[in-house]
């Protein structure tokens, strides 16, 4: 079997998997969900693994870690926090691997980056935070992780306007809506909209950013 075939194969499993935990979402389908929601990241490590010679570490991680929150999120009620913590981390190594992509990394340019995310995310917090209650201080921290992987996908593109970079770019801002509506979900006005829409943002963020990564490598 040749690479591409290889690829080709991983990429039709994660878009079959993709298409049917949306169904579930969309449907209210619990049964379903779980079966195929702790699947997404496992799939879309495959295609990535099958497209790569040599592994960034830090992207595995990030899946890895993501493939957590999914399994955490699946019972909002009793593992929001662990699905939250898991989501941090995996931010968390996201940005340690698009740092080393930035070439001249200077912290003016880095909070100049940084200005767009963190308007955006003081305005979600001024709408959500008379609701946190004791989940201030985790969403607040959970809230400059992405922040700062914004700032760092953005000045990753400022440096070099490559696809590659437009992937990983639109990946982080894609990321970072979804997380805002899971906010705008949980700790303001839940919707079942936002459901489907978080879904969506979600699977298209990941897979733009393990696409860029691939490009780059």
């Amino acid at each position: 079997m040749t690479k591409q075939t290889k690829i080709a194969l991983a990429s039709i499993l994660f878009l079959i998997v993709a298409i049917a935990d949306v169904y579930a979402v969309f449907t209210q389908n619990k049964s379903i969900e779980i079966i195929f929601k702790p699947s997404l990241m496992t799939t879309l490590a495959i295609v990535y693994l099958v497209s790569v010679k040599k592994p960034n570490f830090w992207l595995v991680s990030a899946l890895f870690f993501s493939f957590w929150g999914d399994v955490f999120l699946l019972d909002k009620v009793n593992y929001f926090v662990f699905g939250l913590a898991s989501f941090l981390i995996a931010h968390i190594m996201y940005i340690k691997m698009t740092s080393k992509y930035v070439q001249k990394r200077t912290y003016l340019k880095l909070l100049k980056s940084a200005v767009p995310f963190v308007v955006l995310f003081v305005g979600l917090l001024s709408i959500i935070y008379n609701n946190l209650g004791e989940m201030l201080l985790p969403v607040i921290v959970y809230g400059v992780a992405i922040s700062i992987f914004g700032a760092f996908a953005l000045l990753n593109y400022s440096e070099e306007k490559s696809t590659a970079n437009t992937w990983l770019l639109l990946g982080a801002i894609l990321f970072i809506a979804s997380d805002s509506l899971i906010a705008l979900n949980n700790f303001y006005t839940p919707k079942r909209l936002f459901d489907i829409a978080i879904i969506i943002l979600y699977i298209v963020s990941q897979y733009l950013i393990v696409k860029a990564v691939i490009a780059k490598e």
